[in-house]
């Protein structure tokens, strides 16, 4: 989908305050959010971004006759001023741990007697409950029967048509009639005959399933209903073949289509029992179950199983990082060799992107990029989720910091991986701050801590490095990662701004991003990021305790680090870090990226 000039954009936001006028609407709130709370959006649901121009993947845009507000937080600020510039749409900057300040933005502006519209269909019912509570005590109206995104934007993409596969084993290590019988206990024990699944991933992951309808995560758009005997897969029409159909029907899954779902939550028995998990589930698809229907409201059992990694995922998981890192070399290689030609074409943020990936597709098991790549240099680099185009991006020349983020979606994992790498000649405020953050990601990555610790509470041991030298950065420390599934998964969450929930505790088989940052604007962004492992690390009188495996196997620049700010133990730790990323990616290596990883990997 093309993003929007300013010229358009203020023609879209026009034609939008006419239909509100015509349905006499106050406000309108478009969310960043799809019919399944996806984090990554399919086209058809990029409404946010037709609208405004800003591509971040999180951001909430309320506009009335007089303004017109994007709310979104630290990570996407520096982007969300460029991309906003002389649109009309200003910049609502959400601070730390106060992501839905814009509810009560909306209490505060809206009169009694007002309406506010918000798309049920894809409005969270968390959110939505944020909403009735302030708006009730204001008199004003939630309607979230409109869709008015529908009414002008006249050539929106229709629903993606995708096929549906399998993920076969021996990469899926649980068959689904397992799984099935996993979540029946689950539900079993808390209570509730069936169960309603709305995110994509919970989906994707319980019936050994996996899609394109989503850009960089292998899902597809479809709900689910668990009943004791049977459960049914609402998917759109032709993307499962007959063959696939006929082979879940043996194993008690029934097909139906995409858009017969609400029907059937409507057609409810009322003496049903019903789970489903309020922070995965939107206000439309609620409010299609009866209301005297007894709901349980839990987090999805899912959730927890997909989590964790059984040992053979591991195993899959280990050999995917070792296809990931020899890539990675590779490209590396290429990296260094096209820097250090004087005579070379220009090279800019847009080739980095398209060498990783084809690094990474001459691997097997290759299947798309995780994410879309970050490769950010100089003052690039300080915006966290910055992304070069061919309109705008900038040249690799002179001297600083070039901050690659990038991923690959594999049949046997999920990768995740940021590497910084220094371009000319690197002063010593670039060693510093290149050291502090290193230094962060060995303190988290060496910590161990009880099992079941929630995982939030772990962001402060990567910060305090950066604490001590009056540091800090905007983003989390860390994220779950999926199996061949989403980048982002939880439940964990390594972050100050989540809460210490007991459903985000820290269970062995979890696999988490440790990815601590330094931004200064205008100037460079550095942050060094692995993917780790939660495993057993003994049982003392105190209880059973965890520690990380790193997973990720790629050199880190030693270029960029000042010797003397690091400790022994913090230069053994790298020193350790690096002969095992030499062992293990050798026999995948030759010629010059051979070469080059025994270069990188030299002991400090």
């Amino acid at each position: 989908m093309p993003t929007p000039v300013p010229s358009q954009v203020a023609e879209r936001l026009a034609l939008l305050r006419a239909a509100m006028r015509q349905q006499r609407i106050d406000a309108l709130m478009v969310p960043s959010a799809d019919p399944h709370l996806s984090e990554y959006l399919p086209e058809r649901w990029q409404g946010r971004e037709w609208i405004s121009g800003f591509t971040g993947s999180v951001g909430t845009f309320i506009i009335t006759p007089e303004f017109a507000g994007l709310w979104t937080d630290a990570r996407y600020w520096t982007q969300a001023e460029q991309q906003l510039a002389e649109t009309g749409i200003q910049l609502m900057k959400l601070t730390s741990g106060a992501s839905v300040q814009y509810v009560d933005w909306l209490a505060g502006q809206l009169k009694s007697g007002q309406t506010l519209a918000v798309d049920g269909a894809v409005l969270g019912l968390a959110i939505a409950r944020l909403l009735q509570q302030a708006l009730e005590a204001k008199d004003v109206t939630l309607r979230t029967d409109l869709d008015l995104l529908d009414q002008v934007w006249t050539d929106r993409p229709a629903l993606p048509a995708a096929p549906v596969f399998e993920h076969l084993p021996p990469y899926a290590s649980k068959s689904r009639i397992g799984k099935l019988a996993d979540l029946r206990i689950a539900m079993q024990q808390l209570g509730a005959k069936s169960h309603l699944i709305s995110t994509l991933d919970d989906i994707a992951y319980l019936f050994n399933l996996r899609g394109a309808d989503v850009h960089y995560n292998p899902v597809f758009l479809a709900h689910a209903l668990v009943a004791p005997t049977r459960a049914t897969l609402f998917v759109g029409e032709g993307k499962i073949t007959a063959e696939l159909r006929a082979t879940l029907a043996e194993e008690g899954v029934d097909v139906a289509p995409y858009t017969s779902a609400a029907a059937a939550f409507a057609a409810l028995p009322l003496d049903c029992t019903l789970l489903i998990d309020p922070r995965r589930v939107t206000y439309g698809t609620r409010q299609a179950v009866p209301a005297k229907i007894k709901i349980i409201e839990a987090v999805n059992p899912t959730t927890f199983a997909k989590s964790k990694k059984s040992e053979p995922d591991a195993a899959h998981v280990r050999a995917t990082m070792e296809q990931d890192g020899a890539a990675l070399c590779e490209f590396f290689t290429w990296l260094d060799q096209t820097l250090a030609d004087i005579d070379r074409a220009p090279l800019t943020e847009v080739a980095i992107d398209e060498h990783i990936t084809a690094a990474r597709a001459r691997r097997p098991g290759f299947i798309s990029p995780s994410f879309a790549t970050i490769a950010g240099f100089g003052a690039n680099g300080a915006i966290m989720h910055y992304r070069a185009t061919e309109a705008r991006h900038s040249v690799i020349e002179g001297n600083g910091l070039l901050l690659i983020d990038s991923g690959g979606q594999y049949v046997g994992g999920t990768t995740d991986i940021t590497r910084v790498v220094g371009v000319g000649r690197i002063t010593h405020e670039h060693r510093r701050d290149f050291t502090l953050v290193l230094k962060a990601m060995i303190a988290l990555s060496s910590a161990r801590f009880p099992r079941g610790t929630k995982s939030p509470m772990l962001d402060a041991i990567a910060r305090a490095p950066l604490w001590a030298e009056g540091l800090d950065y905007g983003h989390g420390t860390g994220h779950g990662v999926g199996y061949f599934l989403n980048v982002h998964e939880g439940p964990q969450s390594i972050s100050q701004s989540a809460m210490p929930e007991p459903h985000t505790a820290m269970e062995p088989g979890m696999i988490t991003s440790i990815e601590p940052g330094l931004y200064r604007t205008g100037k460079w962004g550095i942050r060094i990021e692995n993917l780790v492992l939660n495993r057993p690390a003994g049982t003392t009188e105190f209880g059973e305790f965890l520690n990380f495996e790193t997973l990720t196997l790629c050199p880190i620049d030693t270029r960029c680090i000042e010797p003397e700010l690091l400790r022994d133990d913090e230069k053994r730790w790298l020193n350790d870090y690096h002969a095992t990323v030499r062992k293990r990616l050798l026999p995948l290596l030759s010629g010059d990226a051979l070469a080059w990883l025994e270069n990188r990997t030299v002991a400090l």
